[in-house]
């Protein structure tokens, strides 16, 4: 095979060869055809008929194997070899074929076998407008700063269009804008080349996207056209300051509001884009730093809250300077000032002052007397500023409002009275108006001064007094008391006992310490010769001008047992105490022989007396009767009786130290007719006795009338303040007449005495009992002990029964 493969291949470059030369040789004289054709005619159209035109007989084109010489594997035309017509065999693109040769001509070859002709067949496609312009890209986009000069220019791709000639690109059309114009520059043939000229100053801001529109069109009739899109991107400049979005930023805040709330957000805007609208807030480069430290403002978002303490009563409102600034390369800035009106809350208490205080007031003081003047103040606003004032305690002091706000007195609403209160704590409440309420309180001690508006007063109404007789002069007998409501000088009390005009010789022997009201006595007392008196006592205090008051002072001269017994019978012609009397021998026992009387100037049981034998010749003869002094005979007398008899007679008072006196008494016993012979001397000796003892009964009687006068007073007076109780009086079995006084009285289960002149035999004063206590014999008893009883003053607070000084417990 492959032997006789060679063979063929030899041929064939022989023949080739053949060719080459023949060409060479035949180039010039070969005969050229040209046919016009218009592109996109259709397939199978007639070109033109080769035979015709090259003289070529027909008939012989078959067998000289004409045909076209050519590489394509699918050939624009093809040859008839019956008729040597040329025929379009496919589509006929020019542009396809030419591409933008102004002339686009097809040269084709065709030989002819035996002998060998070669032709040329020039073929020209003519163009059709059968293309529109077209370009590169269906959008172009571009992209210009705001910033750029007007006049600027910008080269535009231009269109293509496959045809040529007048069907190709002849000029270039733009859409309407203000900003560009365009401008077409001849660029070779057929070349056209677009620009767009900036003739207006962009603003990316008010526009910052332009969509143009440019046409291309080409000279066919009718014209084709084609367009694309340019999209002109306005970049940015920062050439736009921050913009807040209000005039006037305004807001409110309450006071103590709590770190981090939200107090306002202010917002800005920048037209720029990027990095130039990016904006960062800060605070004003004035604003106060003490400021800053109550906000904060986010950088980013513009939101201010609060980072300190918010107080009203320290800013009320705030004006911060808002500075918003872009990110540009050089950051353009904007200020803003944000009102801040801060709300009041109630939280502060009203505040006292007082600013003028008197701290003592007399108490004299007319109602309305202002006693101190108070400042209120409340650092809130509205009705959590307003403030009402009040003491809290009932007293008699109000709160006044004054002419000036926020001021009022403190003033007397009623009288004072220093000694019902000296002095008050007034607490003073300040109370505001708020919700809730809040109130604050302050104390002031108002003293009350004193005025001499009260008069000494003494312990008692009126005072009785006992004293011993023959009382020491070194010490006070009594001592009177007076106190004062009153304080200082107007307490500071001094006594006197004024001299009676009428000559009242009291002032003579006594004197009182003007300090302590102690009375001192000038001169020992003498129950017998004074035993009661009265005088006044007068109080004086020291104030301006002096009060004064007077006590009544009754003085009762208490008995001492200092006189001893006086014998009134008998007594001899001497004034001795002796005597003689004479019976009949023939008296019955019991016979009365005589009667010794005497007298004890004291009284009580300091003159109670009593009798005793103290020497008797036969004691079983004689009788001595103790109570009464009476001597009887005890039985008859016998005839070894002895006819004289001396009797000493001891009579003794019952004092604590008794004293006495002796009297004797000759007895004779003397026949029946000698005694009624001495009887009528007797008779008329009695007679003469009878009239002494008769005066001194009357002078006796009438100082024991006087006394029991006195007694009765003291009585009245002390029953009149206790009626509690009833009495009754008893006889005193006890009681013989003998110069002595006395009158039981009962009280409930208990008996007292009341001793006058002369007491109950046994009665005696007490020694250390400053001659208010008496003791009287319990007879009741054999072992001889006695009660006391105690002289008791009235007491307010204890009812107590007051016994008269000579009224004594039984």
């Amino acid at each position: 095979m492959d032997q006789n493969r060679q063979p063929t291949w030899t041929k064939r470059c022989r023949y080739i060869a053949y060719m080459v030369v023949l060409v060479t040789i035949w180039s010039e004289a070969a005969a050229q055809i040209r046919y016009s054709i218009s592109e996109e005619v259709k397939v199978g159209s007639v070109v033109g008929n080769i035979a015709k035109d090259l003289g070529i007989d027909k008939t012989s084109l078959k067998d000289r194997e004409y045909r076209i010489v050519g590489s394509s594997v699918e050939p624009l035309f093809h040859l008839n070899e019956e008729d040597g017509i040329l025929y379009v065999s496919r589509k006929v693109d020019r542009e396809e074929i030419c591409e933008r040769s102004s002339a686009c001509v097809i040269n084709l070859k065709t030989v002819l076998e035996n002998p060998l002709e070669i032709h040329y067949v020039v073929i020209e496609v003519l163009d059709v407008n059968d293309h529109a312009p077209v370009f590169p890209e269906k959008e172009k986009r571009l992209e210009i700063f705001e910033s750029t000069s007007p006049g600027t220019r910008f080269q535009l791709q231009p269109a293509r269009d496959p045809d040529s000639g007048q069907f190709s690109v002849q000029q270039y059309k733009l859409s309407h804008t203000d900003h560009f114009r365009l401008e077409v520059k001849e660029r070779g043939e057929d070349r056209k080349m677009p620009f767009l000229i900036l003739q207006k100053q962009l603003d990316r801001e008010a526009m910052k996207e332009h969509r143009l529109v440019l046409t291309a069109v080409d000279g066919g009739k009718p014209p084709k056209s084609g367009t694309t899109q340019i999209l002109i991107n306005v970049l940015d400049v920062n050439d736009n300051s921050p913009v807040f979005t209000r005039d006037v930023y305004s807001a409110i805040l309450h006071e103590n509001a709590e770190p981090g709330t939200l107090v306002i957000q202010v917002n800005a805007t920048d037209l720029d884009e990027g990095a130039n609208s990016e904006i960062i807030y800060s605070f004003g480069d004035e604003v106060d730093i003490n400021v800053q430290k109550l906000f904060t403002i986010q950088p980013s978002t513009g939101e201010i809250k609060v980072t300190g303490e918010i107080d009203y009563e320290k800013n009320r409102n705030f004006e911060i300077d808002i500075k918003a600034s872009d990110k540009g390369s050089i950051p353009l800035t904007t200020d803003k000032t944000v009102n801040i009106k801060v709300i009041d809350l109630n939280d502060n208490p009203p505040e006292i002052e007082v600013t003028s205080f008197s701290k003592s007031v007399p108490e004299d003081s007319r109602i309305g007397t202002t006693v101190a003047l108070v400042s209120v103040s409340d650092l809130d606003s509205g009705p959590n500023g307003k403030v009402s004032c009040f003491i809290r305690e009932d007293v008699p002091f109000a709160v006044s409002p004054s002419l000036q706000d926020n001021m009022y007195a403190i003033v007397t609403k009623s009288h004072l009275n220093r000694e019902e209160k000296p002095f008050y704590d007034l607490t003073i409440v300040a109370k505001d108006t708020g919700e809730p309420s809040l109130s604050s309180e302050k104390t002031i001690s108002v003293t009350v001064s004193d005025v001499n508006d009260n008069r000494p007063q003494f312990s008692l109404s009126s005072y009785t007094f006992y004293i011993t007789e023959n009382n020491d002069l070194t010490s006070p007998v009594f001592s009177v008391q007076a106190s004062d409501l009153d304080e200082g000088d107007n307490a500071h009390i001094s006594y006197h006992i004024p001299r009676d005009s009428k000559g009242d010789s009291t002032g003579l022997f006594l004197n009182i310490n003007s300090e302590n009201g102690d009375v001192m006595p000038l001169k020992s007392f003498d129950f017998e010769t004074l035993k009661t008196f009265q005088f006044q006592v007068v109080a004086t205090d020291s104030g301006t001008p002096s009060l004064s008051n007077n006590v009544t002072v009754n003085v009762f001269i208490l008995d001492q047992n200092d006189n001893a017994p006086v014998i009134l019978y008998p007594l001899s012609s001497n004034g001795s105490a002796e005597g003689v009397e004479e019976i009949p021998r023939n008296v019955n026992a019991g016979h009365l022989v005589t009667k010794v009387r005497a007298y004890d100037a004291d009284i009580g049981y300091n003159g109670w007396l009593l009798f005793s034998l103290q020497e008797v010749t036969d004691h079983s003869l004689f009788g001595l009767d103790r109570y009464t002094g009476q001597i009887r005979t005890l039985r008859s007398f016998t005839e070894t009786d002895e006819a004289e008899h001396k009797l000493v007679i001891l009579v003794k008072d019952n004092g604590n130290v008794s004293l006495s006196a002796t009297a004797t008494v000759v007895v004779k016993v003397v026949e029946p007719k000698e005694a009624f012979a001495a009887s009528d001397v007797k008779s008329s000796a009695k007679d003469d006795d009878s009239n002494v003892t008769f005066y001194l009964m009357i002078t006796l009687g009438s100082v024991s009338a006087l006394f029991i006068i006195s007694i009765i007073v003291l009585i009245a007076m002390q029953c009149s303040k206790s009626t509690d109780y009833t009495s009754k009086y008893l006889e005193d079995k006890n009681y013989d007449g003998t110069l002595c006084h006395s009158i039981q009285y009962r009280s409930g289960d208990k008996r007292y005495m009341l001793v006058g002149p002369r007491m109950s035999i046994g009665s005696t004063i007490v020694p250390g009992s400053n001659a208010n206590t008496l003791v009287l014999p319990d007879r009741r008893k054999a072992s001889g002990e006695v009660s006391k009883v105690h002289f008791k003053k009235k007491s307010k607070k204890r009812k107590k029964k007051v016994l008269s000084p000579n009224l004594f417990e039984h």
